[in-house]
């Protein structure tokens, strides 16, 4: 592993390992099927991004999320290692592109979504390929009993049949006992090598409140752990509210959510990184890819649809080892949404298959046809036009984009493509004469330099940052660069699009059997009455809970979680009667300790000192008692 090493430290600047990557890292070196499950930050891309530098040909990665995927293109490329993806909603000539610069071993990580495996222009290049590895990322997609089911995953192991020899590494963050089984025997691993990190925190209080006004308890929350903070909502108007909420409070605060433009995305984002406001109020479309160390508090205002959700998402607090907290908010109305959504999240394959139609329909596609086309994509016109629910049809939409039928990328999923066809003699002579234009040129390939090999995602803020001019100016050069056929330019849509990713069936044959999807929607039943379960024991260590889940026992509780502290507490009457009071809110201490008093109770005032001292209740700018959390 000396070699292995030496990489670390030039490429990555790393003098160590982190735990278990060396073990992994040598495994797929020796040419054996892994699988590896660590944590959330633990640092999962570098278990196959190293070895891959090692082993002759291209590495092929499999990702669901687009977003990560360019996001890794770009530290490669950053790195001066030759990465591209291709993704929906590049043109074909593009694709095509990509694809031969991996045929003729331009590219070391080729990065592909699962739906892009059953397509013929795919198979047929891939069959060409010199393949050094395959990475699995997000395993957990190919199993039906995963919490986010991909059917094309499974196309993974038919691909493996044109490079037999060439090891798989499967990773993923998230997987209970059965799901790992699954991803094993769906990946037709031989000889599987697995690898598991402890899912125990110890520096990660898990806390779950009941409190009927959430939001007042999330400000006590922020005032009293103090530090930078996640809070995550499921609707995208429901941040703004909380936002201005805690910004009238005094809180600096910005929220996010994939409705918002890019460029404003980014600059919350940047201003959260950098510290410069305290808390991101988010969906969980934020937080993917993002490396913040030094988070003190995750909180959920809803309880997620289940726990490998919640886990992976509370996990983006304290990873720099400090004293952090995991905190779910619930009320009474939270368990009856969760079951009442699955209804919703689950349409009838009869609704689906109409959609189906609907949207085959409204984009005049007659059957045998549309395969790659991209269109912008209106739910409010399509749904006005067919009389669909909004919230039912963009749940069967995502059914259909599970199946691989379609594919919906956010706006953030989006980007500009730049490719540079022209040879490099040709290129200079061009810079030499067109002074301005070639500067800006020069530029981009520093920032991106495979582009002259294929197409590639571009900011064009990012080329304005470096140019010291505007992005406007930037896409009037590169436009007319394109139309000088110097460049080929694809500016990033300004509309929702939608990709059909096949041609159209007859929308019979859309969808699983019934009695297969019923088994699908089951298993969302079970996740979300495992999450329920977790949420209503109040007896047993949270994090013993969580890790038992994933198929780890501890033989120890945490200490630090809600069950564990009301445990540790001197059983008191007293100390009762005072949770219970303040439960329903703050409350003065002589007006608490007459109430108490006039009930029969005694030792009153002993018993809140001792409270406080504990820091189980806290005094307010009012000086009213509240609980801590």
């Amino acid at each position: 592993m000396n070699e292995q090493r030496k990489l670390l430290k030039k490429i990555w600047g790393y003098d160590t390992f982190r735990p278990l990557q060396e073990e992994i890292i040598d495994s797929v070196m020796q040419g054996h099927d892994t699988l590896a499950l660590l944590p959330t930050g633990g640092g999962k891309s570098l278990c196959y991004q190293l070895p891959a530098l090692s082993r002759e040909g291209v590495c092929l990665v499999v990702s669901p999320l687009i977003a990560l995927m360019k996001d890794q293109v770009q530290k490669l490329n950053d790195r001066h290692l030759k990465a591209a993806c291709v993704v929906s909603g590049m043109p074909s000539q593009t694709v095509s592109d990509v694809l031969m610069s991996a045929v003729g071993g331009a590219l070391k990580f080729l990065y592909v979504s699962p739906e892009r495996l059953r397509q013929q222009k795919f198979i047929e290049h891939f069959r060409r390929m010199k393949v050094g590895m395959i990475a699995v990322d997000e395993a957990h997609c190919i199993s039906q009993w995963g919490y986010d089911f991909r059917p094309p995953y499974l196309q993974i192991a038919a691909i493996r049949v044109y490079h037999p020899e060439v090891p798989v590494i499967a990773l993923t963050a998230t997987a209970t006992p059965a799901v790992a089984d699954d991803i094993c025997q769906r990946l037709e691993m031989k000889d599987c090598h697995r690898f598991q990190s402890s899912f125990i925190r110890p520096n990660l209080a898990y806390m779950v409140l009941n409190d009927g006004n959430k939001n007042h308890r999330l400000l006590r929350i922020v005032r009293r752990i103090g530090g930078s903070g996640i809070v995550y909502m499921r609707n995208r108007s429901g941040t703004q509210t909380l936002a201005r909420f805690l910004e009238s409070s005094g809180v600096s605060v910005t929220f996010y959510h994939a409705g918002l433009d890019a460029a404003e995305r980014d600059r919350r984002q940047e201003a959260w990184m950098k510290g410069r406001c305290q808390v991101m109020v988010a969906t969980n479309a934020f937080g993917m890819g993002i490396d913040k160390p030094d988070v003190r508090f995750v909180v959920h205002m809803d309880i997620p649809n289940s726990l490998e959700a919640y886990f992976q998402e509370a996990g983006r607090a304290g990873r720099d080892g400090e004293k952090s907290y995991a905190l779910l908010l619930c009320d009474s109305s939270d368990v009856e949404r969760l079951y009442r959504d699955i209804d919703i999240d689950f349409p009838t394959v009869k609704y689906i298959r109409n959609v189906y139609k609907a949207l085959c329909n409204y984009y005049r596609m007659p059957v045998g046809s549309g395969a790659e086309m991209q269109y912008d994509f209106s739910i409010d016109k399509i749904c006005a036009a067919y009389n669909f629910v909004p919230r039912e049809f963009y749940s069967a939409c995502k059914i259909l984009e599970r199946e691989g039928f379609i594919s919906i990328p956010e706006l953030e999923d989006t980007s500009s493509t730049l490719y540079i066809p022209v040879r490099r003699d040709e290129l200079y002579r061009f810079q030499v004469n067109h002074q301005r234009m070639g500067d800006m040129l020069q530029a981009v390939i520093r920032i991106y330099p495979g582009l002259m090999d294929c197409a590639v995602p571009v900011d064009e803020r990012k080329i304005a940052s470096r140019c010291y001019t505007t992005p406007e100016e930037v896409v009037q050069m590169l436009r007319q660069l394109h139309e000088m056929h110097i460049i080929q330019y694809r500016p990033k849509p300004r509309e929702p699009q939608i990709i059909f990713l096949t041609e159209r069936i007859d929308e019979r044959l859309i969808c699983p059997s019934e009695q297969y999807y019923s088994m699908l929607k089951e298993a969302a039943q079970q996740r979300i009455r495992s999450i329920v379960d977790y949420v209503s024991n109040g007896k047993e260590c949270r994090s013993r809970q969580l890790v038992s889940y994933f198929g780890e026992q501890s033989e120890t509780d945490c200490g630090v979680c809600d069950v564990c502290l009301r445990a540790s507490r001197r059983p008191s009457d007293v100390t009762s009667a005072v949770e219970q009071l303040l439960q329903k809110g703050p409350m003065g201490a002589q007006q608490l300790v007459q109430m108490l008093a006039s009930e029969g109770y005694e030792h009153v005032g002993d018993t809140v000192r001792e409270m406080l001292d504990r820091g189980e209740v806290t005094l307010d700018g009012d000086f009213l008692l509240r609980f801590a959390f």
